[in-house]
């Protein structure tokens, strides 16, 4: 930032700030920071060499350590895609990777918060999934606080099932439910599916053609929130794609699910991310100030809707429900209503 000059909008990444010059000037700001701020500014990613001199020895003990994890004939048969969530909790590896001291370091300077890893995900084969913004499943308020970093684990070539994406499409605005028609309200669950026709449209009227990349063990890259991204066709069955994403957030936001929310009707998905460097989850904040717990309960999807539900009346109710530990209210929608469970004992009503 220039000495003494106030940064006019604080709530915008650095990297996607209508004021980028004044962060990031060739002449002052370290060579690679600023190569990978131009390239987050003007495609909405970053193709960067992984800072650890380690890594190809990293990558092999993942692959090792993971293998027998998936479920390769599913793979083989029908095409599943293969995934391990969260494997840092058992794998030394894998969190090596997400808490990369020199990755938190660029990703605080080029975003102007602090960043730290929420989630990992870990792929032995290409997802073949249908290109989508990580924006409506994990984001922020305000809003493009969120990144993701992808590490090859292998070379990766363009019949392996290569990451596809849009250059520019970053620079969209995030659609939410209420843009694209969308009431979660009404249903119990939300899957990104009903946004992939909005996604499609705009990929067709903006005329932006998408990239495959091909990229070699060792790199990494760097995407934005909003950035269209997804997995090509792999065409070559016979072979690997080994990769790691971590999902990084920011501080002194709010953090929450747009797909699951309706904001105007006062039903918002917040989540308590696991910030993997304090092995705490992290509270969340507007503007320096805490959320209030009791507003994030009372906005909770699932409490909405299920009206004025009391949940220890249900496990008084249901006993069995409390002795397995179950979240009462998560239960009751998922199972008590269609089970004709009572709402509170006999007794009480």
């Amino acid at each position: 930032m220039i000495p003494n000059r106030k940064n006019p909008l604080p709530g915008v990444p650095n990297t996607e700030s209508p004021f980028f010059k004044d962060f990031f000037d060739p002449e002052t700001t370290d060579p690679v920071v600023y190569d990978y701020a131009v390239q987050l500014n003007e495609k909405g990613f970053a193709i960067i060499d992984f800072p650890d001199g380690e890594i190809d020895a990293i990558a092999d003990r993942i692959k090792r350590s993971l293998t027998g994890r998936y479920d390769w004939a599913a793979w083989r048969e029908r095409g599943e895609g293969l995934r391990i969530q969260d494997a840092w909790k058992f794998d030394a590896d894998v969190r090596r990777l997400a808490v990369n001291e020199t990755i938190l370091q660029m990703l605080t300077q080029l975003y102007g918060r602090q960043a730290w890893p929420f989630q990992t995900l870990n792929f032995p084969v290409g997802t073949q999934q249908h290109y989508h913004t990580d924006s409506v499943h994990f984001s922020s308020m305000p809003e493009r606080f969120m990144c993701g970093v992808w590490i090859p684990l292998e070379d990766v070539e363009l019949d392996q099932g290569p990451l596809i994406y849009y250059p520019g499409s970053h620079k969209w605005p995030i659609y939410t439910n209420e843009h694209i028609g969308h009431r979660h309200s009404d249903r119990y669950h939300t899957s990104q599916t009903v946004y992939e026709y909005m996604w499609e449209r705009l990929v067709e009227a903006s005329g932006i053609e998408p990239t495959r990349l091909a990229i070699k063990k060792g790199q990494a890259l760097i995407w934005s929130a909003n950035l269209l991204h997804g997995g090509d066709v792999q065409t070559n069955r016979d072979k690997t794609r080994w990769s790691q994403v971590t999902h990084y957030y920011f501080d002194d936001c709010a953090y929450y699910t747009p797909m699951n929310s309706d904001v105007p009707a006062g039903v918002i998905d917040f989540r308590r991310p696991f910030n993997i460097i304090t092995g705490k989850e992290s509270d969340n904040f507007y503007i320096g100030q805490k959320v209030p717990e009791d507003f994030i309960d009372v906005t909770n999807p699932l409490r909405v809707k299920a009206g004025g539900f009391d949940g220890s009346a249900y496990l008084r109710a249901n006993p069995d429900v409390a002795a397995v530990g179950e979240d009462p209210l998560e239960h009751w929608l998922k199972h008590g209503r269609a089970e004709g469970r009572l709402l509170r004992p006999v007794e009480e009503t």
